[in-house]
């Protein structure tokens, strides 16, 4: 993401700052981006809340059955244990940093990086999770494909019916990523990961993208077998924001344009961030930067008619505006709720999540916020010792949702498990805080660069019943959720916040 794309003003909403304090905070804010192998040890915090507003508690070591904090208050629990993470498995993924999306198939993990090749090790990791306690790096995609100069491999999916990998690459910045100062041209990679290409892919294609993308959400047609959708956020100065493609033909060298949409460019203050769909293809949940949510009828392009036009449900009086706006946008399973996540860097109190109810698509309401305390909270911007925050971020980020849990990666404050079985009190469960590693190649400039060296990121992805999720700094983590809820967790055999694969199309449709 851009400097000119999304610029955040600083939401500090609390008591006075130290002066100091605040000009170190305004002094480093510019722009807002959602932009050797040995296993560390790892702290899990458990929580049981007595609201919808927990604080958070010092953990212990990670175990399969996790001992009491010493010396912490005696909380109710949800369920006969306290919810917790069990650390499966770890990589550091060759203690590169700057570690980006994540997609999991097969035996295989696939992790791009945030930055580009003027640091080592910049191109798409492959790491073999036959074996998820002992998860190995076993091959590289770098230069001539990835990882070039100026150049970020953003976004990752896979599309499992053709057993292809999407890699979405585009302009990485000086700033946010510590890339070189080179312009290269946005694509979307297209890789075999058939058989033996698993271990080592094999590019079929790069297809240009002449608009500045962001993020993609891939949406694979219940109906009809051999046929997928990305949608794309190309945010922007574009009267188009919302591109997309048909993949179907991706293994014969053709993609096809089939759509574009973009709100009225009078009424927006900054670009689209990230979009999601229904899992029948019929509506799509906009997360509008600064412009709020609002929901678009997609029904036609699901069902694949000639020309297809996208709706705008939510006229622009009635989208739902939050500070400093969406980031992502995920509906639950079998409610008429969506979840949306914020994020702000450098801007105590940072940013949370909210869950509006959409049963009017006309006119989205907020009905609930979950926080995370005490980081979350105005008050907590008061704190003399705010400086250590500098470079830093306690912001909700990515959401993955099971019928009744969120698992939001929330920068800082690692990975969250919230419980949504009533919408409208969202409350922790639980959360995993991983040991940061001792030191890595390239610190995020934004991120890790200070004090906080944990910086939890990718949508976490469910397989198997067990947790995939990327933290920038500290690489590839392997869990399995305990408590509230486990035994729905444990039998999904795929799910992930940003495709309608796996157990989404068991969920949702009739």
């Amino acid at each position: 993401m851009s400097a000119i794309e999304f610029e955040v003003p600083l939401l500090y909403t609390g008591p006075t700052m130290k002066p100091r304090s605040f000009l170190l905070l305004a002094g480093g804010l510019w722009t807002m981006t959602c932009l050797a192998i040995s296993v560390p040890g790892a702290r899990t915090v458990e929580t049981t809340p007595t609201s919808n507003a927990p604080t958070r508690i010092a953990g212990t070591s990670v175990t399969s059955s996790p001992a009491e904090a010493p010396n912490q208050p005696t909380l109710p629990t949800l369920s006969a244990s306290t919810p917790s993470f069990e650390l499966i498995g770890h990589s550091p993924l060759l203690n590169r940093g700057m570690n980006a999306a994540l997609a999991v198939y097969g035996n295989y993990a696939y992790i791009g990086s945030r930055t580009d090749s003027s640091h080592e090790d910049a191109g798409v990791l492959v790491v073999d999770i036959a074996n998820p306690s002992n998860p190995q790096v076993v091959y590289q995609i770098g230069p001539p494909e990835e990882g070039l100069a100026g150049q970020t491999s953003r976004e990752l999916r896979i599309w499992p019916e053709q057993e292809l990998l999407l890699v979405m690459n585009l302009n990485c910045e000086v700033r946010l990523h510590d890339c070189a100062q080179v312009v290269v041209q946005a694509d979307l990679s297209v890789y075999d990961i058939s058989g033996a290409n698993a271990a080592a892919p094999r590019r079929l294609l790069a297809y240009p993208l002449l608009r500045v993308p962001h993020e993609m959400f891939l949406w694979d047609d219940p109906a009809m077998g051999g046929r997928a959708l990305l949608y794309i956020s190309t945010p922007g100065g574009y009267i188009y924001n919302v591109l997309v493609l048909d993949i179907s033909q991706a293994r014969a060298g053709q993609l096809q344009e089939l759509g574009n949409w973009g709100a009225p460019r009078e009424l927006v203050n900054a670009g689209l961030h990230s979009l999601s769909l229904s899992v029948d293809g019929k509506r799509a949940y906009l997360a509008h930067l600064r412009d709020g949510f609002m929901i678009l009828d997609t029904s036609e392009l699901a069902a694949g008619i000639t020309n297809p036009q996208m709706q705008l449900l939510t006229p622009p009086y009635n989208w739902a505006q939050s500070s400093p706006g969406p980031h992502s946008a995920v509906k639950l399973f079998g409610k008429p709720y969506v979840l949306t996540t914020e994020e702000v860097y450098w801007a105590c109190p940072w940013a949370w999540a909210r869950i509006l109810d959409i049963s009017d698509e006309t006119r989205p309401q907020f009905v609930a916020e979950y926080k995370l305390h005490p980081y979350n909270i105005a008050e907590h911007c008061a704190d003399p010792d705010l400086e250590q925050y500098i470079n830093t971020s306690f912001s909700a980020h990515n959401p993955t949702l099971t019928k009744n849990l969120a698992f939001i990666t929330w920068h800082s404050g690692g990975l969250q498990a919230i419980a949504i079985e009533n919408p409208l009190a969202p409350m922790q469960v639980a959360e995993f805080l991983p040991e940061p590693l001792p030191a890595v190649g390239t610190e995020d400039p934004g991120l890790s660069s200070g004090p906080d060296k944990v910086v939890m990121w990718s949508y976490p992805i469910i397989k198997d019943g067990l947790i995939y999720v990327v933290d920038i700094r500290n690489g590839l983590y392997i869990l399995k959720y305990h408590g509230h809820f486990e035994e729905e967790v444990s039998a999904i055999r795929f799910l992930e916040g940003n495709s309608n694969l796996g157990e989404a199309q068991l969920w949702e449709m009739p």
